[in-house]
Parts: structure tokens; sequence; C-alpha cells
């Protein structure tokens, strides 16, 4: 990407769009554009194409989404399903109609089989059947990844897809229902350090497997893909370190420094039992992640703290 050319950042209010503006100021470049979705609605493809016909976009990051943790994932299925579903077609279709040199779909790693072989690699990729508690999202997901595979097929566009794991990170969604795990598990111990209680109980048994990203991390790869990638295949994002969710909140506890007991609600679901990924293709291309687990924690409490407001979201 040339520093000047016409960068469209779809979803830059949110976690993943706002450290890609982040990064690609950091790098130089001086032509972003934005809309908030009160000024575009990517679910309504009027809008969509009529922006894309007026702007003429050179390279887009699609990082909108509706998005959430089990509870938000599993209560709203439909919703899920729908919302991802349209934005992403409307964005990416619009993209291909008015010759964008180039696209990066943003998708997650939800979109890989519930029991797939760990680390799991890109060609994983519909093998098996997904996690039911968030299969909506998933299949939302994998239907933007392939509809960029199949306009590259066809029509010969350059449009390219990445996978990260679970992000964490500034701009996070810290509601009490809606977020996902480490932004959750941050305002929980956060509100029991501050209101003295001497327990807090957290969904499972603790014995789940996952992986955690920096999303500064992950906008320093997007912006290398973009420059350094083209292909059908997705590409894994991620650091190709796990922990245990028990280990992860004891993790968090130290950081927020709360130190009462930590209980476990053992009717509550765990989700998928092991998701990481294996990021040697990533590696293989020459990018490697930077930020640690617990460095990204302090970095991201402090970020809560700093932005009361962002808690009610």
């Amino acid at each position: 990407m040339e520093k000047n050319a016409k960068i469209y950042v779809a979803g830059h209010r949110g976690m993943v769009g706002s450290a890609i503006v982040r990064e690609l100021e950091r790098q130089g470049y001086t032509n972003i554009i934005t809309r908030t979705h009160r000024e575009l609605d990517l679910c309504r493809q009027e809008e969509v194409e009529k922006f894309f016909e007026e702007e003429k976009p050179e390279y887009v990051f699609l990082a909108a989404a509706k998005v959430g943790g089990i509870m938000a994932n599993s209560g709203a299925l439909a919703d899920f399903m729908y919302d991802n579903m349209i934005l992403e077609m409307n964005v990416i279709h619009a993209a291909w109609k008015n010759g964008v040199k180039k696209l990066e779909f943003l998708g997650s790693s939800c979109i890989y089989p519930r029991m797939a072989p760990q680390p799991m690699k890109e060609d994983c990729l519909l093998t098996s059947e997904l996690e039911k508690t968030n299969e909506a999202y998933a299949l939302a997901k994998i239907s933007g990844l392939k509809y960029c595979e199949y306009l590259n097929r066809q029509y010969s566009t350059d449009f390219i897809s990445v996978m990260p794991t679970n992000l964490y990170g500034p701009n996070d969604n810290y509601h009490p229902e809606h977020s996902h795990v480490l932004p959750a598990l941050i305002r929980r111990f956060h509100e029991a350090k501050e209101k003295g209680l001497t327990e807090v109980t957290c969904w499972g048994d603790g014995s789940p497997l996952r992986e955690f990203m920096y999303v500064d991390d992950l906008a320093n790869l997007c912006v290398f893909l973009m420059n350094n990638y083209s292909g059908n295949e997705t590409v894994n994002a991620g650091t190709g370190k796990e922990l245990t969710i028990k280990e992860l909140t004891s993790l968090v506890a130290k950081v927020v420094g709360y130190t009462g007991k930590i209980l476990w609600d053992t009717s509550k679901p765990n989700g998928t039992p092991r998701k990481l990924l294996d990021v040697s293709k990533a590696e293989k291309l020459g990018w490697k992640y930077k930020t640690e687990l617990e460095d990204g924690i302090r970095m991201t409490y402090e970020d809560f703290l700093n932005n009361p407001m962002r808690a009610e979201r």
C-alpha cells in the first residue's frame, strides 16, 4: 500500500478497527477513511454501494462485526448470523464492484471445528462440526471468508482473510453479559476489589485451554499481510501459546489486585475444550507477535481504568 493510498477501515470504533487505524497512522499512512454506524449502516446494501461509488477506496480492512461472548452468542443466534452475514457481504461485494485493489477480511478462530486437531491449521476448516454455542457467528464468518476466495477465483480479485484467536486490549467491551472472557474477568475482579468481596464465581470448571492475542499485535499483522500476502487460504493470527481459563483468572486477579477466593459454577458451559491456532504460516511470512499476556492484561486494565464510560457498553 502506498502511504497516501485511500484506505477504508470498516468498524473503526471497535477494538480491532481502532487498533488498525492506530497502526496505519503509526506507519505513516495519511489517507484513512472511516464512517460511524450512524453515518453508514453496513447492513443497508444501498448505503454501502453509494459509499463505495462516491469514495472509491483503494484498500479495505473489514473489521466491522457484531461480536460477543458465549452468553451473547447463544442468546441471539439469529441476530449474530444475520447482522454479520449481511454487513460483510455488502462490503465485500461493493469492494469488488468498485475495483478495490485489495480487501482484508477479519474473521475469528471459532470458524474451526470444535474438535479440530490442535494446534489448528488453516486447512482444517470445514472438516467437522462447529462449536454449538457460537455456530451462527462462525457460519457467518466462514461465508465471508469463502466469498473472498470465490471472488478471487472467479474475478481475479486480491481479497485475503485473517483469522484471529481470542483478542483483548484497548477499546475492548467490558459489558457484564456481552463481553468476551478476558475483559469480563477484568471488570468482575475490579468490581469485586472495589466492593471488598471475599469471593468471585466464574463460569464452568476452568479447564478449557485458550490462546490470547493483544489487539495491537493483530493490527500490526493485518497491515503486514496487506503488504506481504495474497492467497485464497486464510492466515491464522495468534501467539501459539495457551493457558487454562483457571490460569487466566488467576493472572487477571493478580494484575487487578484482587486477593479473594475464585469459585467455579460447573453448571455453566465451558465452551470448546481447546482452541490453539497453528501460527507457522504467519511466522514463515516473517511475522511474530510481540506482547506477552501479563503485559497486555496490564495495559488493558489501565485502559479500563482510564475510560470508565467504556465499562458500561
